[in-house]
């Protein structure tokens, strides 16, 4: 491998070898409580939930197929009154507050007008339809969320009176929002459990920023519910007060969008919402590098304090303990290399935090790369290439497995991080593997989070180890003997 002093850049122009990016309704459905999502798909996209959302079997989902038939495809039946149908079922069922519809190939191909019927059933009915189009032929995995928060964008009230569910008054005469009323709803145990131990994050209004020193703040991405109250009371410390979240954890909750209000993300998949934010409601984007790791949370807060005019306090002293603690993990990984195939979009954070670490990234395959929205990370990516004295990673958008494999022959990494369809033939050719889509459901987020990505790093090679140590004549004999009993 030969060492740059910059960053190269190359795109191959693959096909999007990654999960299909109506996964997004995994996490979506469990964030925004208050919420049913229906997808309008075939049966393929059904048993594609089916058995990718299968680990939750002892959840009650909040989520449906709108299952189009070959009478749908040939224009024989009428989409309107089915997807009416459907959704009056849901009212009656679960009444949310919202639904989301969400679009896949199928309606894409043959040219389902979502946006058209949305506003007329919405009226209909009285709930809010949110259309997200989230097919897998123009967008990768994690990219189903940014289609789903770029929607809900434009429904974020631009005043506290414009709030979804109306307005009161008190007895000042100050206009308050009034959460739109539902009927009460069977809850099952694990609802009345989450509910104990996720309590939904404290939202303040625009009202309220009259006694801060910095304008509203308001942050985008989703993240469970304890992440986000982590990174929340982060900001705190340095006597920033976020405003709200992008999704709330309730519809109603939704942070009020004014011109001027200053947004940050806490993704790197989300730029199509970056954009939405910026264009459609004028608020100002905070270009910073994502909260990843011990480094990238502290250049993430940071960034935040420098536009917001606030002077961070011990961060330096936090960032250090954090890496204290991490030590035993960095012995294991230190020297080793990496090899990033490209499935989620978070390969460049976590590529720059694993630099940090100790560990060399040969290539970094990413499915789409906005290299606006993630300058501020490509900085600190090639800062921290710099400051550890190790080469460039080469970052590749859009790359061929086919080419990639043949890189990772010649190259012979000690990880490589992939999607599931490729962990079993690399394994076969002594290459280990760690699945990307772990990373996503993990929480990665924060200081205190580090441990769990070095802990699903080292996972593989501490596996390694402990074979060669037990030897391969002992692994055999226990195989063996565990086939006999």
């Amino acid at each position: 491998m030969t060492t740059t002093d910059i960053l190269t850049f190359e795109c191959e122009t693959g096909n999007y070898h990654t999960f299909c990016p109506i996964s997004c309704v995994a996490w979506l459905y469990q964030k925004i409580e208050d919420s049913f999502f229906l997808v309008v798909g075939t049966k393929t996209c059904g048993y594609f939930l089916q058995n990718a959302l299968g680990v939750m079997i002892f959840a009650e989902p909040r989520y449906a197929m709108a299952e189009l038939e070959e009478g749908d495809i040939s224009a024989q039946l009428n989409d309107y009154q089915e997807l009416k149908r459907l959704c009056l079922q849901i009212q009656k069922d679960r009444n949310p507050s919202v639904i989301v519809w969400i679009g896949t190939c199928t309606t894409e191909i043959i040219k389902m007008d979502l946006e058209g019927m949305a506003p007329r059933l919405e009226a209909e009915i009285g709930i809010p339809i949110v259309v997200a189009r989230a097919n897998g032929l123009d967008y990768a995995f994690t990219q189903g969320e940014d289609t789903v928060l770029a929607a809900m964008a434009h429904r974020c009230p631009s005043s506290p009176a414009s709030l979804p569910g109306g307005e009161s008054s008190d007895s000042n005469g100050q206009t308050i929002p009034i959460a739109p009323k539902q009927s009460p709803k069977k809850q099952s145990v694990l609802d009345i459990f989450n509910s104990k131990v996720s309590k939904p994050i404290q939202t303040v209004n625009s009202s309220q920023f009259e006694h801060s020193n910095h304008p509203p703040l308001v942050l985008f991405g989703s993240l469970p519910a304890t992440v986000a109250s982590q990174l929340t009371l982060e900001l705190k410390r340095q006597s920033i007060h976020v405003t709200g979240w992008l999704p709330a954890q309730r519809y109603a909750d939704l942070p009020v969008l004014t011109e001027g209000t200053y947004v940050c993300g806490v993704n790197p998949f989300l730029s199509r919402t970056a954009t939405t934010l910026m264009r459609r409601r004028r608020c100002k984007l905070i270009s910073s590098p994502f909260p990843i790791g011990p480094d990238g949370t502290r250049a993430w807060i940071e960034k935040i304090c420098s536009v917001l005019g606030v002077e961070p306090v011990g961060l330096e002293q936090r960032e250090q303990s954090i890496w204290n603690g991490l030590e035993d993990y960095l012995q294991l990984i230190r020297g080793k290399s990496v090899f990033f195939m490209g499935d989620n979009l978070l390969e460049v954070s976590l590529a720059r935090f694993l630099i940090r670490c100790g560990m060399v990234v040969y290539e970094i395959g990413i499915p789409y790369m906005d290299k606006r929205y993630q300058a501020a990370e490509l900085a600190l990516l090639e800062k921290t290439c710099l400051e550890m004295n190790v080469a460039m990673p080469r970052i590749v958008e859009k790359p061929d497995n086919y080419h990639q494999v043949q890189r990772i022959r010649e190259l012979q990494p000690d990880l490589a991080i992939t999607g599931m369809a490729h962990a079993n033939p690399l394994e076969a050719r002594g290459i280990h593997t760690k699945w990307s889509v772990e990373f996503t459901f993990a929480q990665i987020h924060g200081f205190t989070n580090a441990k769990d990505i070095l802990e699903l790093v080292t996972r593989p090679l501490r596996r390694n180890d402990s074979l060669q140590e037990l030897g391969w004549n002992q692994l055999v004999k226990n195989n063996v003997l565990n086939n006999v009993v």
